[in-house]
C-alpha cells in the first residue's frame, strides 16, 4: 500500500490516515487511489469500523491542484470521477464509518467527511465546499440529504466557510470533540459497530442510506464534461490568490 495512506488495523477497526502533511493532505491521484484500494479491501477483511483521519495540521485541503498546467481536461475529469467513486464506496459501505476532522477541511475532503456515518470535528475545525465556483457538482445531493436542501443551497451558493459549531447545529458533523478525546471515541464507535452481527449491519445500512449513486455520478460527469473545465479552475484559483493579496 502507498505511504500516502497509513493503515492501522486493530481487531475489527481499520484506521486510514491521510499522510501527505507536507501537501496539506491534498487529494492527488495517488492518495485517492490508495484510499479507494484500502476501502475496497475493508469490504472483505472483516472490518466493522473504518475511521478516517488526517496527519499534520489539517484533515485535508481537498482536490490537489498541483501540476494543473500539465493536466488535460480529460485528466482532471477522470480524477474527479475517481473521487466520486471513492465517496460512493464509503457512503455505501456495509460497516460503520467514522470521520475525525481537524483544521481546515476543503472541497472533496469535506465530502469525504460527509459520507461517513459518524462525523466528529475538533472545535477549531472549519469546512468549505467551493467546487461549484468552478462548476463541479460533487456531493451536492448527499449534502442536502444531511443538512437539508435550504441549508445546502445557502452554503454552496455563497461558497462560504462554516465552523465546527455551525456544522454541528446543521447536522453535518454528529459530534464536536477535541483530538485528545478521539481514542475514546474510536473505542466507543467500535463497540457500537459490533452490537449487530455483520449481516444485520449490512441490512441496516442498505435500508437507511439513500441510494442516489447513478444520479450523483451522472451529475458529476455532466459538470466535468462541460467545455472549459481547466479554464474555470484556473480562474477560480486566480480569484483565491487575488483575495489573499
Amino acid at each position: 500500500m502507498s505511504d500516502v495512506v497509513r493503515i492501522d488495523r486493530e481487531g475489527p477497526v481499520t484506521r486510514l490516515t491521510l499522510n501527505r502533511p507536507d501537501k496539506a493532505n491534498a487529494l492527488n491521484a495517488a492518495l485517492v487511489e490508495a484510499l479507494l484500494a484500502a476501502v475496497e479491501a475493508a469490504y472483505g477483511d472483516g472490518t466493522r469500523l473504518l475511521a478516517f483521519e488526517g496527519e499534520g495540521a489539517l484533515f485535508s485541503a481537498g482536490f490537489d491542484f498541483g501540476g494543473l498546467a500539465e493536466q488535460s481536461e480529460a485528466d482532471l475529469a477522470h480524477r474527479f470521477i475517481r473521487i466520486e467513486t471513492l465517496l460512493q464506496k464509503v457512503y455505501h459501505a456495509p460497516f460503520a464509518t467514522l470521520a475525525l476532522a481537524h483544521g481546515r477541511v476543503f472541497g472533496a475532503a469535506a465530502d469525504l467527511v460527509g459520507v461517513c456515518h459518524r462525523r466528529a470535528a475538533d472545535p477549531a475545525t472549519s469546512f468549505r465546499m467551493p467546487g461549484l465556483r468552478f462548476g463541479i457538482v460533487l456531493g451536492t445531493r448527499r449534502l442536502a440529504n444531511i443538512i437539508g436542501a435550504d441549508a445546502a443551497r445557502a452554503i454552496l451558493s455563497e461558497s462560504r466557510a462554516f465552523d465546527a459549531g455551525e456544522a454541528h447545529r446543521l447536522g453535518f458533523v454528529t459530534q464536536i470533540a477535541a483530538k485528545t478525546d478521539w481514542p475514546q471515541m474510536i473505542a466507543d464507535a467500535a463497540r457500537a459497530a459490533q452490537v449487530l452481527d455483520s449481516q444485520a449491519a449490512v441490512e441496516l445500512f442498505a435500508a437507511t442510506v439513500v441510494d442516489t449513486r447513478h444520479e450523483d455520478m451522472a451529475a458529476l460527469v455532466r459538470s466535468v464534461s462541460r467545455p472549459g473545465l481547466k479554464q474555470r479552475i484556473e480562474a477560480y484559483l486566480a480569484s483565491v490568490k487575488t483575495a489573499k493579496t
